[in-house]
């Protein structure tokens, strides 16, 4: 049976979209096949070189569609709140929190936290907080990408910046666990949003190769490069479960990706760790968010 292709995604004329992360990889693809559908979309990245590398890449993959570019660096919440401030103004009916970073040498943001809990999970909390008003506006859908790694996470509350331990593939799980949670979270809080988690399965971005060059590790490098190659399937594909948890008919909480053992195929709803849907869980991540980035959530209007 023909599963679900981007073919399948209704028009989005009118609707207005953000992508987190979306110069290169399911980021790229998710942000291009929204325009290509009739959506308005910022392509919110981190480096300006390759946002516009991006960009100017869309352009020719889609001549007619309405797209700009946005400087955004999660690891920095000066960086988020200027860009909801510019960008949060009018119904917003789409985000997708793509962006992240994966099995990096310990690093700090901005801000001081562990790099992959502070950009994989911090910064997109801050930035759905920030333009939550705009999202509510719109009865929205906030999609925030997780990974099968999040099977293996443990919030360890009581070191979550790695500051007494930090071993990378540890760090990314509870950063990939974080993303479920809050997704999960954020659906039981904000009942004006509809706010669903997706994964992309093992599909061959820049992601599994950033690690090994920071630490100059050129045999990671080529390994990460070739298994790519040989086994994953490819980021348009890996867009699929983001871009049907945008457009699809979907349940508020759940999580989408691949159906061949969520490592690939066409997406659909998949099964997730049964502790990311503790209500207690959730509670004490949002508690503990809100009090690292300063970010709380609105109420809605009366």
């Amino acid at each position: 049976m023909r599963g679900w292709t981007a073919d399948d995604i209704p028009g989005l004329s009118g609707r207005r979209a953000i992508v987190t992360g979306a110069n290169s990889g399911i980021g790229y693809h998710t942000a291009l096949q929204l325009a290509r559908h009739g959506a308005s979309v910022v392509l919110a990245c981190r480096s300006a070189e390759r946002g516009q590398a991006a960009f100017d890449r869309m352009r020719k993959a889609a001549p007619g569609a309405d797209i700009a570019l946005g400087a955004l660096d999660l690891a920095d919440l000066s960086s988020v709140r200027t860009f909801a401030a510019r960008h949060g103004d009018g119904p917003l009916d789409v985000l997708v929190n793509n962006a992240g970073v994966m099995a990096l040498p310990r690093r700090s943001t901005a801000d001081g936290f562990e790099m992959q809990f502070g950009t994989n999970h911090l910064g997109h909390f801050a930035l759905t907080g920030l333009l939550a008003p705009a999202l509510r506006a719109a009865s929205a859908r906030v999609v925030t990408v997780t990974s099968g790694f999040a099977w293996s996470g443990r919030l360890d509350f009581d070191d979550l910046q790695g500051e007494r331990r930090y071993r990378k593939w540890s760090a990314y799980a509870q950063a990939k666990l974080a993303n479920l949670v809050f997704a999960k979270e954020l659906d039981r809080r904000v009942p004006e949003l509809t706010s669903v988690a997706a994964h992309p399965g093992f599909a061959a971005t820049n992601l599994q190769q950033a690690g090994p060059k920071m630490q100059g590790n050129t045999f990671m490098d080529r390994a990460a490069g070739i298994g790519n190659a040989l086994m994953a399937q490819s980021a348009a594909a890996g867009a699929l479960p983001s871009l049907y948890a945008a457009t699809a008919d979907v349940e508020g909480g759940a999580c989408y990706g691949p159906r061949l053992l969520q490592y690939r195929g066409a997406p659909v709803k998949v099964a997730t760790p049964p502790q990311a849907g503790r209500p207690g869980l959730g509670e004490r991540l949002w508690d503990v968010s809100e009090t690292l980035t300063g970010v709380t959530f609105a109420p809605a209007p009366a």
